[in-house]
């Protein structure tokens, strides 16, 4: 089993957002780069997906300036920094592809936001074949308003622990950034 580490959008476009600090893991350059290190020392490939939005003239339009990795990360050597335009992470780019011809059967994942790219993200990976290690701690959100505009909110918590039940045993194996640490060595 090969196995990659693919960092999902934790990209300076959030922090530029408000409620960033707000968010499930303001911090969450820590236990990325924690996760990042170790894939490097074990020799295992590391993927930098970023998310951008052409034109939009937004935080997400590359002519923003934000659409780069969060301060505090720098990919190594020829670590690949994949930019897309979908939701996860495979529709709109070349990851399989790259995957494959590193011959990765296992990937992680970690990134910004839990419900949303990552655990898309994780959902087409596990349907492309490859098995998939989801690090929550590694991720963050915010709560999430209800459609109704009624002021219901579901929590970044409560967000976590939902993706977790969706994917665990389905999708991926739910890991903390510790488990993930001491298996790679």
């Amino acid at each position: 089993m090969k196995r990659a580490l693919v960092v999902i959008d934790v990209q300076e476009s959030f922090r530029q957002r408000e409620g960033w600090a707000d968010s499930s893991n303001p911090e969450i350059v820590k236990p990325v780069r924690r996760l990042a290190e170790a894939f490097r020392s074990a020799g295992a490939n590391v993927f930098w997906i970023l998310h951008e939005e052409p034109g939009s003239g937004g935080v997400f339009d590359p002519a923003s300036g934000f659409v780069r990795l969060m301060d505090g990360l720098e990919p190594a050597g020829a670590e690949p920094v994949i930019r897309k335009t979908s939701h996860n992470s495979f529709t709109t780019t070349n990851l399989q592809q790259l995957l494959t011809i590193a011959g990765v059967t296992e990937v992680t994942l970690c990134g910004i936001r839990t419900e949303q790219c990552v655990e898309t993200t994780a959902r087409v990976a596990s349907d492309l074949g490859y098995e998939v290690v989801f690090v929550t701690e590694a991720t963050s959100t915010n709560a999430i308003a209800h459609r109704d505009g009624s002021g219901r909110t579901i929590s970044a918590q409560e967000i976590a622990e939902r993706t977790e039940y969706a994917l665990a045993g389905r999708f991926a194996t739910i890991m903390t950034v510790d488990e993930v640490v001491a298996s790679i060595r």
